[in-house]
């Protein structure tokens, strides 16, 4: 059965997301997206975040509890049984306040959970170890998509050759969130793009590595406040080593395999963002109607907007109970593909409709003079495109549906 409680834990997280979106997330966001540029790494707000352990506890490491060998074995499991509910409490309330900022907050990002799937104990000791920082704020990335292979990772073209006791890499990366300010990039390769999925290896590449090149920051629709990188791969050097999980990781298909399985514990993540976002606007509906549409006499068109309010509520609680549900099974290990593909492709169409019932309502004050909602608008579509695309989402879902092959 999934557990849909918040333990007293998850309960002060979103206290204190709360404080955070409230203070300075969704301010700042407001400021770069006028400013038309991410945040910078040395902003204040980052460092106060990893003064008071917030990149640590993001990374999942945190400090070591007081007790013996099995209490700590014990709260380790305890914190692997949650961690994907955790996250997705994370995206929901930090997307509220504003889905740019909570992207470039410090800590793995979406090299986090392959680290975690199949590093092996030295790799995810050095390079999560890096986020017990209490003095300055540190940053993971993630680089699969590619310019000509986005929704199909399968046919990523970045060459690995193995050369010695190293790896040298070949190609180009883009969209991969952070990455002008990561510590460290996980970044997928192929042996030979002909072996197709056989192919696939993972690299944790450091900052500053000969050959890696942040070639361009793009400039986003929506968004603004974290950086999406173009990356140039000439002759990178990385040590044996920095193959992620080490050759026994990639026997068959295992590459793909694992990048398939990061995508499933993190997709549901992605959707509640959306969710998030979804509320955000909900919210701001509602107030909107309270304070302007409570008149003396009924108008058949303001029943109709509180009819399509009642909707979209409807929407978001059956959007957040597809998300715990995915997490909920990443958590227990049960195969969620399906699970987290249905939270991905219905929690953005969610997202839009509340956006846009939003600007519909507000009118031209949507529009012209708010800075928040029409905001919202441009942030909410890439929501749809990112770990996915919603149509890939459905075919992943038909393939179950008439079991046909698919991958995982």
């Amino acid at each position: 059965m999934v557990d849909f409680t918040l333990s007293q834990e998850d309960k002060e997280l979103i206290r204190n997301i709360r404080f955070l979106g409230e203070k300075f997330m969704r301010p700042l966001g407001i400021e770069y997206d006028l400013k038309g540029e991410p945040v910078p790494p040395d902003h204040p707000f980052f460092k106060m975040l990893a003064q008071v352990g917030f990149q640590e506890r993001v990374a999942g490491i945190g400090r070591e509890i007081e007790g013996d060998g099995a209490e700590k074995e014990k709260e380790k499991e305890k914190k692997e049984r949650t961690s994907a509910r955790r996250a997705v409490i994370m995206g929901e309330e930090t997307s509220y306040w504003d889905r740019g900022v909570a992207v470039a907050l410090p800590g793995p990002g979406l090299a986090g959970p392959p680290l975690a799937l199949i590093g092996t104990p030295e790799q995810k000791q050095k390079y999560l170890s890096i986020f017990k920082d209490r003095e300055n704020p540190h940053w993971g990335a993630f680089a699969m998509t590619e310019p000509g292979a986005g929704s199909d990772v399968a046919r990523i073209t970045t060459r690995c050759v193995k050369k010695g006791d190293r790896w040298v890499l070949n190609g180009h990366k883009a969209f991969c969130s952070n990455a002008d300010r990561a510590d460290f990039v996980v970044v997928w390769a192929t042996l030979d793009p002909k072996l197709g999925r056989a192919g696939h290896r993972a690299f944790i590449v450091e900052k500053g590595t000969p050959g890696f090149i942040v070639s361009k920051i793009e400039d986003k629709m929506g968004l603004k406040a974290y950086s999406s990188c173009s990356l140039i791969f000439e002759d990178c050097e990385v040590p044996e080593e920095n193959l992620l999980g080490g050759e026994k990781a990639y026997e068959g298909k295992e590459g793909f395999k694992t990048a398939m399985r990061s995508f499933n514990a993190t997709r549901p993540t992605i959707a509640a963002m959306a969710i998030g976002i979804a509320r955000a606007a909900y919210d701001y509906t509602v107030k909107f109607v309270k304070e302007n549409y409570n008149l003396s006499r009924p108008i058949p068109r303001y029943a109709k907007i509180k009819g399509s309010i009642a909707r979209v509520r409807r929407m978001i609680e059956i959007g957040k109970l597809l998300c715990w549900k995915a997490a909920w099974m990443a958590d227990v290990g049960i195969a969620n593909i399906v699970e987290a593909s249905q939270a991905k492709a219905f929690c953005p169409a969610v997202a839009q409709e509340a956006v846009s019932l939003c600007l519909d309502v507000l009118g031209d004050a949507g529009v012209q003079n708010d800075k928040f909602v029409e905001k919202l608008y441009r942030d909410v579509k890439a929501l749809d495109i990112v770990e996915g695309t919603g149509q890939i989402q459905r075919v992943v879902i038909a393939r179950r549906l008439f079991d046909l092959p698919s991958d995982e």
